[in-house]
């Protein structure tokens, strides 16, 4: 994986899954019934390590992501979240500058602690648990997509209340962007001091967004989030994964800063390859529902992203998360097509 992001091109690509470890897995499912509510997993280290290594176990992934959410970031700015079973996550919204006092960074670190602690005992259990060269790979949300959600209030498929307070009043949505730029960055810092290899930035929202604003609210705080935690750990790999960007993942690559670009599935892997990985490496991007479906369906979509990027330096993953519905044998046989794949079939 490390070497993949420096720029190698290896003679079977590095593989992890977003999502790798959830609720597709029916050890998640027992853990996840013990530990309570959602928040009491992501909060509780011994959960979250063993939750982190649950995939690596059963499929041998080439990395492990830390098991914990992004909305993490805006509860410990103070701002009241629930998971609600069946209606997902749930905020108290924020829709104005002067709704910002609300929040705080007084417990920001003190919040996310056991996160922190999660990330030192995976250190030592992940080549207890796995290959060595496992690598740990540590996350935050990018601001514009942290943002939709504290103002939003959970998930949107207009995203209008936060549209129209970054188009309406742009100076004081910037109070909102620009402290979550400071919280990420010193987030993914002290994931990194904690023992994490390399960081990804998740912008799951980065598409509802014109090119103009998307330049603004996506490409110029993830430049930003890059430049702060480079000053202090400039050799930790940053993917950038914006979601939905379309033609303006040539933007984004150009001027975040990012060292490799995660692809949603709908980025065409001979674009992505001519446009995109010539600059730098690049990760994805197979559709989950073909991971979901399997059989001929999952080793034909598999073969046609394998032939596309790997002949430069490149890590396999899926477009999206899986998906709860992923039959776990269909994880072992992508797992198991991807070693193979020197052998071409």
């Amino acid at each position: 994986m490390l070497a993949a992001l420096a720029g190698e091109t290896r003679s079977r690509p590095p593989f992890w899954l977003m999502r790798q470890a959830g609720r597709y897995l029916p050890e998640y499912r027992e853990l996840r019934a013990k530990a309570g509510s959602f928040l009491d997993l992501c909060y509780n280290p011994d959960f979250a390590v063993e939750v982190t290594l649950q995939p690596l176990r059963r499929y041998g992934m080439d990395a492990a992501i830390l098991f914990s959410d992004i909305l993490v970031v805006p509860h410990a700015l103070g701002q009241p979240l629930a998971y609600l079973e069946g209606e997902g996550p749930k905020l108290d919204p924020i829709r104005s500058a002067a709704e910002l006092s609300r929040l705080s960074r007084d417990r920001f670190h003190q919040t996310l602690e056991p996160v922190y602690e999660t990330v030192r005992r995976l250190t030592t259990a992940i080549p207890a648990n796995a290959s060595p060269d496992t690598t740990l790979i540590g996350f935050a949300g990018a601001p514009w997509t942290i943002a939709c959600y504290m103002v939003e209030g959970g998930g949107s498929k207009e995203y209008a209340h936060v549209k129209r307070w970054a188009y309406g009043d742009p100076a004081g949505f910037a109070r909102l962007i620009d402290l979550l730029v400071e919280v990420t960055a010193d987030y993914l810092c002290a994931q990194i001091e904690a023992g994490a290899e390399v960081v990804q930035l998740f912008d799951s929202w980065a598409g509802v967004l014109p090119i103009g604003p998307f330049r603004r609210w996506v490409i110029e705080p993830t430049r930003r989030i890059v430049a702060l935690v480079k000053a202090r750990h400039p050799d930790t790999p940053i993917i950038g994964f914006p979601r939905g960007a379309g033609h303006a993942y040539q933007d984004y690559v150009a001027d975040s800063g990012v060292d490799a670009v995660g692809l949603d599935t709908t980025v065409s892997p001979l674009w992505a390859a001519r446009n995109l990985q010539t600059r730098l490496p690049v990760q994805g991007n197979l559709d989950p529902i073909l991971l979901a479906t399997g059989g001929k369906a999952l080793c034909e979509g598999a073969a046609e992203i394998l032939e596309a990027f790997c002949d430069r330096p490149y890590v396999f993953n899926l477009g999206h998360g899986v998906i709860q519905t992923t039959p776990p044998e269909h994880v072992g046989a992508l797992a198991d097509q991807i070693r193979r794949w020197p052998e071409r079939g």
